[in-house]
């Protein structure tokens, strides 16, 4: 059974960032778990609840089929968070699939990640992006080898069902392992 890890900030996640792929993930049998800077109640910025049953801490070394950062302006906490940055490099290294959406993407970019990577992500973070090497595209999903970016909620059900439809083949191309 394939499993997905569900990251989102204490407050101000993304409410439909986080509750579609969410959805979409349990119908179709993916084992979804969520974390966040520490396990509790976390606040979206619409109003919605979800509790994080992992630390970040406690996530590392787990074998998620994909690790998937949710956005919202409350994502901007692991943009320089060195446990955020080890559990991506940790799901590429493991090949696995890992994904961003939103502003998210932005904790990618300054891990280190997208360097040589297409990727997209809310516009306000291009900039960012681009600083970091990622080869950025217009579009509400990019897909990259291992590597998942959506720009928005817009983009959440696409950004999901892109996940799922990954999960069920291989993975094309050489990228997710760092050399």
């Amino acid at each position: 059974m394939k499993s997905a890890l569900l990251v989102i900030a204490p407050t101000l996640f993304r409410d439909e960032e986080y509750a579609e792929p969410k959805q979409i993930f349990e119908t179709n049998g993916i084992v979804v778990t969520t974390a966040s800077i520490s396990p509790g109640d976390c606040i979206g910025k619409l109003g919605m609840h979800a509790t994080a049953e992992l630390s970040l801490g406690d996530a590392l070394g787990g074998a998620w089929d994909t690790v998937v950062f949710v956005g919202g302006a409350g994502a901007q906490v692991f943009f320089d968070d060195a446990t955020a940055h080890a559990l991506a490099r940790e799901t590429l290294d493991r090949r696995a699939l890992l994904a961003a959406i939103c502003i998210a993407p932005s904790t990618l970019a300054h891990a280190g990640l997208l360097d040589g990577v297409r990727a997209t992500a809310f516009p306000s973070q291009r900039e960012d992006l681009v600083a970091s090497g990622a080869l950025w595209e217009d579009g509400p999903v990019v897909v990259d080898g291992c590597v998942v970016t959506a720009n928005g909620p817009e983009a959440a059900r696409d950004f999901a069902e892109t996940i799922v439809a990954l999960l069920e083949g291989p993975i094309e191309g050489e990228r997710g392992a760092l050399s």
